[in-house]
């Protein structure tokens, strides 16, 4: 008797896993199988969620295909779904919600590109693997065939299973004619290597190198929604590589790649790509809870301005004068090009700005002035910006490491100090606008904002004062005012 392979028996591990996983959604599958099959027609699961399910992490997000059409779809699912919508027809898709399960049923096709967008000219197709060949990679084109009485059939002609075994992604047609069709499938294979830990063979990493400017069809928002999930992934580190190495960044997110400054004999520095890359792994190690988005984002992007301000100074040494300026005016003009939304721009941005305000704290030299300053420019950010500088420390001295971290303890403590004797987190003058225009016997107006800004920074100098005091200050101040 010939013992099974390793592979062989992981595959069969896998396979029984994902049974016993989709076994779990029978109140979901078993009724709808019986209705496709009761009505004549094939149901099968298929795309990312097969590949999760034999994963081991399927979300609440069911993807399915079925001969039936649109209509018939619609059909089919009333009085069954809890909701259903047909966003997406025009593509052959009904939507809909069962339980907690979002549900989208895609009719058989087989689509034709007309090479310059990635939206297809929809045909309907008659059969399972017509519709499986033209799905993006191979660990996409495996199915589960959902029977009358609930039963599965694992369905995989295009061999996904080999190539998730072997952690790889691969195109079911030559990656040519895939990347050519849609090309927003090269960064989906940079998003995947992301995700799911997966590699690249050589073919399909050889033709995003050669077709890399042909991302530019594709729209910024689209673009956009790919580096989020990638960002957002379990190995980001990974993906980015990938973008780099095949030169999709210098198309999309030029700034990364641009990080890989040249380093001389004569003037030595940190590489800046690999240390961003440190400070993204390290950031996301800090993370407590779901994903940091904004967190992640910043750590990547917080040295983007030192390709711009790099300086060989005499000596060897090397300078990157206000890169943090410099570099949040970058994220600014990026994350705007890729239509992020204006909160995302300004809080990306003002990381970058603040990463290196906590490096003049020093050995606690800071007056509580600063510290409140400190606090106030971080606001709602702060716990980000906490975990931001501290990511950022990459030195190998060990020594010098321990003395950062220690450094950045003592400024917490401080923050802590401060805000159990004054609200730290809404530093506000001592006198409201109404209380301004009676001491002063103003109306309301540019003098009051004025005012109001004189108070907050004697507020952030001093501390909460008692109302004499402050009044006393505010007079002061405007009897020495020019108008």
């Amino acid at each position: 008797m010939v013992s099974p392979t390793p592979d062989a028996d992981r595959r069969a591990r896998l396979l029984s896993a994902a049974t016993e996983t989709l076994r779990d959604l029978s109140d979901v599958l078993t009724p709808l199988g019986a209705r496709f099959a009761a009505a004549g027609h094939e149901l099968y699961l298929v795309g990312g969620s097969v590949r999760d399910a034999v994963l081991g992490r399927l979300g609440t997000d069911l993807d399915f295909t079925t001969d039936a059409r649109p209509e018939q779809v619609q059909a089919l699912l009333k009085g069954w779904a809890d909701n259903q919508w047909d966003t997406g027809i025009d593509f052959g898709t009904i939507s809909a919600a069962k339980a907690d399960q979002q549900i989208e049923i895609t009719t058989f096709r087989t689509d034709a590109y007309d090479g310059v967008t990635r939206n297809p000219e929809v045909r309907y197709g008659t059969s399972l693997e017509e519709d499986l060949v033209r799905r993006d990679f191979r660990v996409n084109a495996m199915a589960v065939r959902i029977g009358a009485d609930g039963t599965q059939e694992f369905v995989d002609p295009l061999s996904g299973m080999d190539d998730l075994l072997a952690g790889v992604l691969d195109t079911p047609a030559a990656p040519e004619i895939s990347f050519n069709d849609d090309p927003l499938r090269m960064l989906r294979a940079a998003r995947f290597v992301s995700q799911l830990g997966f590699a690249l063979t050589p073919r399909v990493h050889q033709a995003i190198v050669d077709m890399a400017g042909q991302i530019d069809r594709i729209t910024a928002e689209r673009v956009h929604a790919e580096l989020d999930k990638l960002i957002l992934g379990e190995y980001p580190v990974d993906g980015i590589n990938v973008m780099c190495e095949t030169g999709l960044a210098a198309r999309v997110l030029p700034e990364i790649p641009d990080m890989e400054l040249e380093i001389d004999e004569h003037h030595q520095h940190k590489d800046v790509y690999q240390h961003s890359l440190t400070v993204l792994q390290q950031a996301i190690d800090l993370e407590e809870g779901d994903p940091d988005l904004v967190l992640r984002w910043a750590a990547i992007l917080h040295d983007i301005g030192k390709p711009d301000t790099k300086r060989n100074e005499p000596g060897g040494g090397v300078s990157f004068h206000h890169h943090e300026v410099v570099g949040a005016k970058m994220v600014r003009k990026r994350l705007r090009a890729l239509k992020y939304s204006k909160q995302m721009v300004d809080d990306v941005a003002q990381l970058v700005f603040l990463h290196l305000r906590f490096h003049g704290y020093g050995e606690g030299q800071w007056t509580d002035s600063a510290v409140r300053r400190y606090v106030t420019d971080a606001g709602d950010l702060l716990p980000r910006l906490n975990k931001l500088v501290r990511a950022d420390c990459t030195t190998r001295n060990k020594r010098r490491a321990a003395k950062l971290q220690a450094t950045y303890d003592d400024l917490e403590r401080r923050i802590a100090l401060l805000a159990e004797q004054e609200d730290l987190a809404r530093v506000r003058p001592d006198l409201d606008g109404n209380a301004i225009m009676e001491l002063l016997g103003i109306p309301a107006g540019p003098e009051v904002g004025k005012a109001w800004t004189f108070l907050k920074e004697l507020r952030l100098d001093r501390g909460p004062l008692p109302r004499e005091e402050a009044e006393a200050e505010l007079l002061k101040w405007w009897a020495s005012t020019e108008r």
